[in-house]
Formats: C-alpha cells, structure tokens, sequence
C-alpha cells in the first residue's frame, strides 16, 4: 500500500473537501495500463502541479468507493477543484492531455 492510498469513501471525500486541488487515481494490481501509467502521472504532478494532491484508490480492493465516484474502468483520473469534480479522464490517457486539462484552472486557484 502507499502512503497516499485511500481505504475509504470518508477518506475520499474529505480529501476532497478539505484539498483546494485533488487528483483521484483508479486502478488495480491486474491492469498494465494502470500500472505503466501511474508513475508518469505522479512526475507530472510532483514537476509542475505540486499543489494538485494526487490519491490512489485500488478499484479491486475497494469496490465501494470506485461506485462512490462512478469509476467503472481503469485507470480512471478524476480532477477536483475547488470541492468539484473538473475532469475525468478514462482508459487512453495520454499526459500532455492530462496536463492540458490541468493548467488552466491550476494556474487560475495558485497564481505565483
């Protein structure tokens, strides 16, 4: 388990409200996908989104809050601002996609 790992839909939900920036990863242990693509989403975040709190959420293992959130496939991103869910992202998730859906409003909540 990492230390960012989410074992609860309370958990969930109060990473949410309580983070300005949040990025929920659904994936599972059996899919190659989730697993090639975490760490590249995990560089992008920690290089230029830092503020952006990323969690993952084991779809197998914790089945309740994959329904919770209406996460059906993997991997599934879902990006929150503000207590609200901005984009969901499923399945062919490419980065530079993934970064173009984040900047805008990122860049908008943490102006330097």
């Amino acid at each position: 388990m990492y230390s960012n790992e989410i074992e609860t839909v309370e958990k969930a939900e109060q990473l949410i409200r309580e983070n300005i920036a949040a990025l929920l990863y659904f994936y599972n242990d059996s899919c190659a996908p989730c697993l090639s693509l975490r760490p590249k989403v995990a560089e992008l975040v920690n290089e230029h989104y830092p503020k952006l709190k990323m969690h993952l959420v084991n779809s197998e293992k914790h089945p309740e809050i994959a329904a919770r959130f209406n996460s059906f496939s993997n991997p599934t991103l879902l990006i929150f601002f503000d207590g609200r869910e901005h984009r969901r992202l499923s399945k062919y998730i490419s980065i530079s996609q993934l970064s173009d859906e984040i900047k805008k409003p990122y860049f908008l909540l943490f102006e330097d």
